[in-house]
């Protein structure tokens, strides 16, 4: 029987280690709503980030003045409005005049349609592709979920990237040398050629044998109950090393995932975070939902991976 997680210790621990890092110097872009702005000045405070505050500046003072929010100490950028910070706050990132970027109170697609142009955004030779940090007291170690907010419905390569993206991003920011375990999730644990999902996933487990995925174990498909519970496994006749231990989950598309991480979150008190992987610099995707700590998770998570990419860990961030 596994022992039960002490969710708020992994977060401050998770959250101390963050804060022992150098703070970054964030581009907030078009934090022109209470939230936004309130969640950028709680990272500072943190010390996690340095603000840079990209938008119409009379909107954000009116909106700091209304809220009794004291901005004086952050920089700010006038634009005239949210399309506007969304290109300069790529462009402050490509000239390394930011080294993270947070959105504000525009749209995700707005602010990514910037990020991914081909000339002038912040992609890689990786697909993008976001991750989730969670912790539940209910599993007995913090683990990560992929993709539940960028790819729609991706195939099998560009799934090779989204797991090559997060076993190099759960190495980097780990203070231990591990090997992540991976869950390749569907409806079922075996091959149907009826559920797509379970094909691409034998498939990845076959890349990896081969060397085109590097760096975790990897096992699937599985369905939920045998890749979250050993005990699941057991009962079925699975045999796998990841069963009941996976690090990484990565969902068959973006509405298994978002509907599972929901979950998680509202049902099952589970704490989270996330941050978009193969980019240049870290983007820190928020939501008028999430709470202050996940507002201050995700930004934790850009500190991290940030040092990582100082220290030439996340090796994948090559630009093409």
């Amino acid at each position: 029987m596994q022992q039960k997680l002490d969710v708020d210790h992994i977060v401050r621990h998770f959250l101390e280690r963050a804060k022992s890092k150098p703070p970054i110097r964030t581009a907030i872009v078009h934090p022109c709503s209470h939230d936004a702005l309130l969640g950028a000045i709680d990272a500072a405070r943190e010390g996690l980030i340095e603000p840079v505050l990209v938008g119409p500046c009379v909107k954000i003072m009116a909106i700091a003045a209304e809220q009794k929010l004291n901005i004086q100490p952050y920089e700010l950028i006038d634009v005239p409005h949210s399309h506007a910070a969304a290109i300069k706050g790529v462009e402050l990132a490509r000239a390394r005049n930011v080294q993270a970027l947070m959105k504000g109170s525009l749209h995700t697609d707005e602010l990514m349609g910037e990020v991914v142009k081909r000339e002038s955004g912040l992609h890689t030779e990786r697909r993008i592709s976001h991750i989730f940090a969670m912790a539940t007291e209910n599993y007995h170690k913090p683990f990560f979920i992929t993709d539940a907010a960028v790819n729609i419905a991706p195939d099998l390569l560009i799934k090779r990237d989204i797991v090559q993206n997060a076993i190099d991003f759960v190495t980097g920011i780990n203070e231990n040398k591990m090997v992540p375990k991976v869950a390749l999730l569907s409806a079922v644990e075996t091959v149907n050629p009826a559920m797509p999902s379970t094909i691409d996933a034998a498939c990845l487990c076959k890349m990896a044998d081969r060397g085109q995925i590097q760096g975790g174990i990897i096992d699937g498909p599985l369905a939920y109950d045998n890749a979250i519970s050993l005990e699941a496994a057991t009962v079925k006749g699975i045999k796998s090393p990841v069963s009941g231990d996976a690090d990484i989950f990565l969902t068959p598309d973006i509405e298994s995932g978002n509907m599972l991480v929901k979950q998680l979150i509202l049902l099952n008190n589970a704490s989270s975070a996330g941050i978009i992987l193969g980019t240049r610099v870290p983007v820190i995707l928020t939501s008028r939902s999430d709470s202050v700590q996940s507002r201050i998770g995700s930004c934790a998570l850009a500190v991290l991976m940030a040092d990582a990419m100082r220290h030439s860990l996340l090796t994948y961030l090559k630009v093409e």
